[in-house]
């Protein structure tokens, strides 16, 4: 018989690689939900019997690939990486991440990314759209995504909000310094307020903004720790002594970049006063190993879906010069990403 035993993992399996260590957070109801046997499984999913064979082939790759653990037994038990695949367990505070998944891996990435080779052949006028703009009629984060394909908008919106939310935990356990001298934030491209809402528990004393277009605002759900604001950062961006850009600037082309940083310098006070903007984004490095890989798997994904790059440090310091600022300190490196002080 096969089950799944989520109990079992979340003591034997570890994080790699300088990710959390804890163990997940897990509903009562979880294991009950995953320690079924095959053919309950089979049932669960609607699947002929005929297909329980195929689908013990499936979790045999599953678990050689590292999604899942397997023993002898024929048991297959959760790992770190499956519990970010499940809705409702938080590991390190980092919710569920499948949202993402199924959006890399919907019909609306893949006919994007298949149209690469006629997207190179052709010489596109600037300013030059992305596969993703050719093939859908509009950028991923125009308001008429909404209207010309609500489903399409749906999937990417939840992508990004799981996106945005993966990594805060351990960024406020590493970067002990990013927040606390800090009095008052504004959190660009704030999504429904998750990293915000982490950062003001962490220090309580910090008056947090929560900046995003109101088609994201207008559903955010608040429970009166952060201040939201449906605005445009091309615009305007809420005065504070901080700004913050998490997993933005890689979506916008450096044009694009310079004026959004432009904003953000207009909004914060000196750097004697405290005044400096936080990037948390990739910061593409040769030398960083495995992570340099995905680096630059996510520099080809933005070529997919937007006219954004992920950028090395000489081409973030070339954009931060261009956008006035002075200086900047790259505080740490977490994995792919960076996590960047610039002062005015």
């Amino acid at each position: 018989m096969l089950t799944f035993d989520a109990t079992a993992s979340a003591t034997s399996h570890q994080w790699r690689s300088g990710a959390p260590s804890s163990s997940p957070s897990l509903p009562r109801s979880t294991a009950l939900a995953v320690a079924v046997s095959l053919p309950d499984r089979v049932t669960a999913l609607s699947l002929p019997p005929s297909k329980a064979p195929f689908l013990s082939r499936l979790l045999r790759l599953l678990s050689t690939t590292g999604v899942l653990a397997s023993n002898e037994a024929g048991i297959y038990s959760l790992v770190p990486l499956s519990y970010l695949l499940m809705d409702g367990i938080l590991v390190d505070g980092d919710a569920s991440q499948a949202a993402l998944v199924l959006c890399l891996t919907s019909r609306y990435h893949m006919v994007a990314a298949m149209g690469l080779a006629d997207w190179f052949k052709k010489d596109i006028a600037q300013p030059m759209l992305s596969p993703f703009e050719e093939v859908h009629g509009a950028a991923l984060f125009e308001e008429s995504m909404a209207v010309l394909d609500p489903e399409c908008d749906k999937l990417f919106n939840e992508a990004l909000a799981a996106h945005d939310h993966m990594g805060i935990g351990t960024i406020l356990r590493e970067c002990h310094g990013l927040f606390s001298g800090l009095q008052s934030l504004t959190d660009c491209c704030g999504g429904d307020g998750t990293t915000a809402r982490s950062i003001v528990k962490a220090y309580p004393h910090i008056k947090c903004n929560v900046l995003d277009l109101p088609k994201v605002v207008d559903k955010a759900s608040s429970d009166g720790s952060v201040n939201y604001v449906a605005g445009d950062m091309f615009h305007s961006i809420p005065p504070a002594q901080a700004v913050m850009l998490k997993l933005v600037l890689h979506f916008w082309g450096d044009e694009d970049c310079i004026n959004i940083l432009a904003q953000c310098k207009k909004a914060i006070p000196s750097r004697e006063a405290g005044g400096k903007v936080i990037i948390i984004d990739i910061v593409v490095d040769s030398s960083s190993g495995q992570m340099f890989e995905t680096q630059l798997l996510m520099d080809v994904a933005m070529m997919v879906y937007t006219r954004g790059r992920q950028r090395d440090e000489n081409e973030w310091s070339s954009i931060f010069a261009e956008a006035g600022f002075s200086d900047y300190k790259i505080v740490k490196k977490l994995g792919a990403r960076g996590v960047i002080e610039v002062y005015p």
